[in-house]
């Protein structure tokens, strides 16, 4: 008998905290992966310092999930948000470093996953937080960098804020959120300044981020990349080792428009695209559970086929979907239609070898 996710959270339900509560309804509980009878978990504590204490608890969680009837193994990772704030030498946003002649392999890191999207408004960065928890789900060591400089959101989507840390002002250390490692520009500046910069700073920026956070070893590296086709898009595919691309688009005529521009930036820049998402494509009222196709239906799918690019799949828009990315705890960790449709494509991604 298979273990369910909804036993071994039941289980840790009962582990109560020093200070109140459980492990569950604190939302330490992440990146969980069950396989046959292996369960895999991170317990996310909210700083390195209640972290120390909590070596007692990971044990006892471990203790609990392997009475489950049906686990034949446990593996627990504790770890914690990093709180500590970057020295004031550290800034980002300078001009960016000759290259030094072909393309860049970022040390450790497995494949680059660029996520991109003609225009705005798509979805683009709501595709990259839950592929990137749904890609943890699956066992991966994942990394998501928030590239989109002027618009950064993965901070509120991942329920991230606290300050990346920076020892020798040099080297910047990401966060950590859900089993994923995070960073974005929205971290490191006032999220309530503007970010007013020309190019070669988006450019230098791009660098700063890839070149000196220390990410460790990743599996897979996803890069939210802002809309259009812009000097951020052009950096990072012609100076670094990117595995492929992935366009995402509502089935919107106006939509297909501008992702088709997206798409053929990607070939001219010789990056290859993996395929395409619809996002968006259908929605489901919270109320009726009736399904309506707000933004027509089936438009991505015809459009990869007629370009002869993979078709990776449908991605409803639910109130939940919305509601989770707000509270910054994406829907791919939980269950329901959404979460799996994200599953399914990060199960697809791993089978494919890109990630």
């Amino acid at each position: 008998m298979t273990p369910t996710r909804d036993a071994i959270l039941s289980a840790l339900s009962r582990l109560a905290l020093p200070g109140g509560g459980t492990l569950v309804s604190a939302d330490m509980v992440r990146a969980l992966v069950i396989e046959g009878g292996s369960v895999r978990f991170v317990i996310e504590a909210p700083s390195p310092e209640v972290a120390q204490k909590m070596g007692a608890i990971r044990d006892a969680a471990e203790r609990l999930v392997s009475e489950i009837t049906g686990v034949t193994s446990v593996s627990v990772v504790l770890t914690a948000h990093q709180t500590a704030k970057a020295p004031p030498n550290l800034k980002l946003g300078r001009h960016p470093t000759p290259s030094k002649g072909g393309v860049e392999k970022l040390p450790g890191i497995g494949h680059i996953l660029a996520i991109g999207s003609g225009k705005g408004g798509v979805g683009k960065s709501t595709v990259s937080s839950n592929l990137a928890v749904a890609l943890a789900r699956q066992g991966r060591r994942v990394g998501l960098l928030d590239a989109d400089i002027y618009g950064p959101s993965q901070p509120r989507m991942m329920g991230v804020s606290a300050r990346p840390a920076s020892p020798d002002g040099k080297t910047i250390i990401p966060l950590t959120a859900h089993g994923v490692t995070v960073m974005s520009i929205g971290l490191m500046l006032d999220p309530a300044k503007a970010v007013v910069w020309r190019g070669p700073m988006l450019m230098g920026a791009l660098q700063q981020m890839l070149g000196q956070v220390a990410w460790g070893d990743l599996d897979v590296l996803i890069i939210d990349l802002p809309p259009g086709t812009g000097d951020v898009q052009l950096t990072l595919c012609t100076r670094y080792d990117v595995t492929g691309a992935i366009v995402v688009s509502t089935p919107q005529d106006v939509a297909l428009l501008d992702a088709r521009k997206a798409i053929d930036m990607f070939a001219t820049l010789k990056t290859p695209i993996l395929g395409l998402i619809e996002n968006m494509s259908v929605f489901v009222c919270p109320h009726c559970g009736g399904e309506s196709h707000i933004f027509g239906h089936g438009g991505v799918r015809t459009e990869a086929q007629a370009l002869g690019l993979p078709f990776l799949g449908e991605l409803p828009l639910t109130l939940d979907v919305r509601l989770a990315g707000d509270a910054g705890t994406p829907v791919a960790l939980g269950d329901g239609p959404a979460a799996a449709a994200y599953a399914r494509l990060a199960a697809d991604l791993v089978a494919q070898g890109v990630a």
